[in-house]
């Protein structure tokens, strides 16, 4: 246990000396809680994190809030992982805004430019047993490109 308590320090002290804001290839950046990628759309922290039993997750598609070219609809996949890259979950999308019903699965969905919102109840897909403690990793896929974040469970 004390071994435990050692490296979650040690992780914690190593990320505090992590920069905020963050330049990638292909114009990816991290700015804050946000992962942006110019174009293509941004992926918020989930909320509230850590959570305990549910949580939501922003995100925005497209070049979202102007949205200069609303009419084009975009392929998106929102899809949770354990730390050992099994998928645990696939949120549904919050309420329903741009003609776009809520509650769906974010699986291969088609959605115009816009801001969005997606919600995971905690649950393991396929079982309805609450997802256990631990680090939890979401990626949000827009017409291929990836964006991804962690999150945080504790029970």
């Amino acid at each position: 246990m004390k071994r435990v308590v050692t490296m979650l320090g040690f992780a914690l002290a190593v990320g505090a000396f992590m920069p905020r804001e963050v330049t990638a290839q292909g114009g990816m950046q991290q700015q804050g809680s946000t992962v942006v990628r110019r174009g293509v759309g941004t992926l918020g922290q989930n909320f509230p994190n850590p959570f305990n039993p549910e949580t939501t997750i922003p995100f925005s598609v497209g070049d979202a809030p102007t949205c200069s070219d609303s009419g084009k609809q975009h392929r998106v996949t929102l899809r949770i992982y354990n730390t050992l890259a099994r998928e645990v979950a696939v949120p549904v999308l919050k309420g329903g805004t741009s003609g776009v019903s809520g509650g769906q699965p974010i699986n291969a969905i088609m959605i115009p430019c816009g801001q969005y919102e997606a919600y995971w109840d905690g649950k393991v897909r396929g079982t309805g047993r609450d997802a256990p403690s631990g680090v939890y990793s979401y990626v949000l896929q827009i017409d291929g490109v990836p964006l991804a974040k962690k999150m945080i469970v504790v029970k």
